[in-house]
């Protein structure tokens, strides 16, 4: 963050995600973070939110020249290393110069309507469903027992499952994503 220019009171808004199994070392380490700033000059307060493994601090600081020497101080730098092995998206924050502004939560987009979920889902999953089974034919002809019905099924359905998960739904979406999100 570049050298932020002297003013009267500043906010700054850290929003972190902790790995799943990692909540009970990230509070320890962020109750360290929140010790630390409340000793630095200028600290005015802190604030912190958790939603599931969604942490919100708001911090505040008298002047952005003493919120900037927080932000560049060893102790800081530390605690967050530590940290970061421990977080999905690392350390991410954003400044906010006026006394009062609007808090909303960026980690929690509305959703599209489910019924166009559904029709993305089906416009990916219906062929799919038509050409699996035409693949997978030719080994279940020279593998009969393949060819029988749990099995032949287990393998049309995770070939599915995989194709739609981690090839043609991401693809999907963004091709749809305007659509999807027009409100």
């Amino acid at each position: 963050m570049n050298r932020l220019a002297d003013q009267e009171s500043v906010t700054l808004i850290i929003r972190h995600r902790a790995k799943p199994g990692s909540v009970a070392a990230y509070e320890t380490i962020l109750r360290e973070l929140t010790r630390a700033a409340s000793e630095f000059p200028g600290h005015l307060g802190v604030d912190v939110m958790r939603q599931g493994e969604h942490f919100t601090s708001v911090l505040r600081f008298a002047s952005a020249a003493e919120l900037q020497d927080w932000l560049d101080s060893p102790q800081r730098r530390t605690l967050i290393e530590r940290a970061a092995p421990l977080l999905v998206d690392g350390d991410r924050h954003e400044l906010h110069r006026d006394h009062e502004f609007w808090f909303a939560p960026q980690d929690n987009p509305r959703q599209p309507p489910r019924w166009k979920q559904a029709a993305v889902s089906y416009l990916v999953i219906l062929p799919l469903v038509m050409l699996v089974p035409l693949l997978w034919h030719p080994l279940f002809v020279q593998v009969p027992w393949l060819g029988s019905y749990l099995p032949a099924n287990m393998l049309i359905t995770v070939t599915i499952v995989v194709l739609v998960v981690y090839v043609f739904m991401p693809r999907a979406t963004r091709l749809f994503s305007a659509w999807l999100n027009a409100r």
